[in-house]
């Protein structure tokens, strides 16, 4: 009998271990996928589609002043990268560079890369790594103002602490100094973002008080910003 309940236990212990295993493994520092330059112009051909239409067509449904003022901005940038990265093509320029070139801008016009990671992108369209170079360079990025976008991007979906977010920036090819940057513009209320990682840590698994705060505090938040994500989930 006392067998029995000490294998039960052991594997009880077992069952436990795992779960904390998986709850203290950063999840954080994931590549983005390389996504094939193709899939990026069907996005914007269906976008067109839709967004266009002939006189035929019924008319949009009415849009209140908030979403008319978010599509505002939305073209705002996207208009600002596009005059940030087009570049007048210099005389000598090969066909390969011109082509790569122009990718480079196209990417840039609806995502945030860091100069490697464009590179890296541009590489595994098939361009040579000279002419994936001479491409990113010609565009003449901010990189910093990438890292930014890149942040807000994250934070649109996820919970990052400041050291967290800054980690993952690097992890995509921005230098630290442009992580920061981007980390430091990125409008954060980190105190809400504790919030948040504590919210979505208990949606999956079950912590004490004291072990979700040291999760948080493993995933890079202060004591003050753990104990507040804590306390904000009820506990």
């Amino acid at each position: 009998m006392t067998d029995s309940v000490d294998k039960k236990q052991a594997k009880a212990d077992e069952k436990a271990e795992k779960a904390r295993a998986k709850a203290m493994r950063p999840w954080f520092k994931k590549k983005r996928f390389i996504l094939p330059l193709g899939i990026v112009a069907l996005v914007i051909l269906v976008s067109i589609v839709n967004g266009g239409g002939s006189g035929s067509s019924p008319e949009p449904a009415a849009t209140t002043q908030s979403e008319e003022e978010t599509a505002v901005a939305s073209e705002e940038v996207v208009e600002e990268v596009l005059e940030d990265t087009e570049a007048e093509a210099p005389s000598d320029e090969t066909t390969g560079e011109r082509n790569a070139r122009l990718s480079a801008e196209d990417y840039l016009a609806y995502m945030a890369f860091s100069r490697s990671g464009l590179i890296d992108q541009l590489v595994f369209e098939g361009y040579s790594n000279a002419e994936a170079e001479y491409a990113v360079d010609a565009v003449s990025a901010d990189w910093k103002e990438q890292a930014v976008l890149s942040a807000k991007n994250y934070l649109d979906y996820s919970a990052f602490s400041e050291s967290g977010l800054a980690d993952q920036l690097e992890f995509e090819g921005y230098t630290p100094d442009e992580a920061a940057y981007g980390v430091a513009n990125s409008g954060a209320d980190w105190m809400e973002q504790a919030a948040k990682s504590a919210e979505a840590y208990l949606e999956y698994s079950s912590f004490s008080r004291s072990g979700l705060i040291d999760q948080l505090v493993f995933e890079g938040f202060t004591q003050e910003q753990a104990e507040y994500g804590v306390s904000q989930n009820g506990y």
